[in-house]
């Protein structure tokens, strides 16, 4: 029985496939974008989240930290992050739950028990489970295993991925997944790199090879102003998406719900400024997308 690290088990979500779904959110990233949502999936291990309004003052995490990493001078505690090891001593004697640690490591086991608790929606509405992050595919053997006993079950599956990793990886799942909801966030690779941190071009060969032998493809594409919004690269992305064979895509317009995520993890938020996309953006490049054949959908 395999163990992995998630942060979170969300049900009777309608966004992340099919139906009413369990999406369950592995921990660890291989890419940081710009717009990411979910920063505290980036990092693989356990980490600390400071709500910074909770705090008293009380100055018990200090005491109880082993490394020295903590300081109180003022409200909240300051986290020096190098020194941090992610005991999680901190969160257990902070009497505000002014500190909380995300990411646990649990079994196979344990999340089939999560998932099968909702069998009865899965069955009613054509739903399932989707497997997202943070990028699944970092913890191969655990999502592979979940997988497998998602298949045993009749249970069907979704795998949300950025698509950057060994083409192994990806085709070692490809016979075990119902459906993929696959990432192309820009077309140019050097904005890539800026913007996402990682070259596209893995992610892009990766979508040609799973789409030769998988034929359940939805991609999604966030629209961000300033980023990826303009004709060209829409165009390119349609284009790209039409010549592999793929007929869906979900546009899934910015949003800024995740920006207090990045102050209570100690990191900035590099798209302060942005707004969402206006209904004439949106409309464009779900033009866009339709003159190359494709079906549109505004969300997930």
């Amino acid at each position: 029985m395999t163990a992995g690290t998630i942060f979170n088990i969300q049900r009777y979500s309608i966004h992340d496939g099919p139906g009413i779904r369990t999406t369950v959110f592995l921990k660890g990233c291989p890419l940081s974008c710009w717009w990411c949502h979910n920063p505290e999936s980036q990092r693989h291990g356990a980490q600390l989240v400071v709500w910074k309004e909770r705090c008293i003052g009380c100055g018990g995490c200090k005491r109880v930290c082993p490394e020295g990493a903590i300081s109180v001078e003022g409200f909240p505690p300051v986290i020096d992050s190098e020194k941090c090891s992610g005991c999680g001593r901190c969160a257990e004697a902070c009497p505000a739950v002014a500190l909380e640690m995300v990411g646990k490591t649990v079994s196979s086991e344990y999340v089939m028990r999560e998932i099968e608790k909702d069998l009865i929606f899965y069955d009613q509405s054509g739903g399932g489970v989707t497997f997202s992050g943070g990028e699944p595919l970092m913890q191969p053997e655990f999502l592979a295993e979940l997988l497998e006993k998602c298949k045993a079950g009749d249970i069907h599956t979704a795998v949300d991925t950025c698509g950057y990793a060994n083409w192994e990886v990806l085709a070692g799942i490809a016979g075990i997944t119902d459906l993929f909801l696959y990432d192309i966030k820009h077309m140019d690779d050097l904005v890539h790199i800026r913007t996402v941190g990682v070259s596209n071009r893995i992610i892009l060969e990766n979508l040609r090879k799973l789409a030769k032998v998988h034929s359940n493809i939805i991609i999604r594409f966030p629209l961000v102003p300033g980023i990826n919004d303009d004709r060209a690269n829409i165009e390119k992305t349609a284009q790209f998406v039409s010549e592999a064979g793929i007929r869906e895509v979900n546009i899934l317009p910015y949003h800024n719900t995740g920006m207090d995520k990045y102050a209570r993890l100690g990191r900035n938020y590099r798209l302060t400024d942005t707004r969402e996309p206006s209904k004439e953006l949106t409309d464009s490049a779900c033009g866009i997308f339709s003159e190359y054949g494709i079906n549109v959908k505004i969300g997930g």
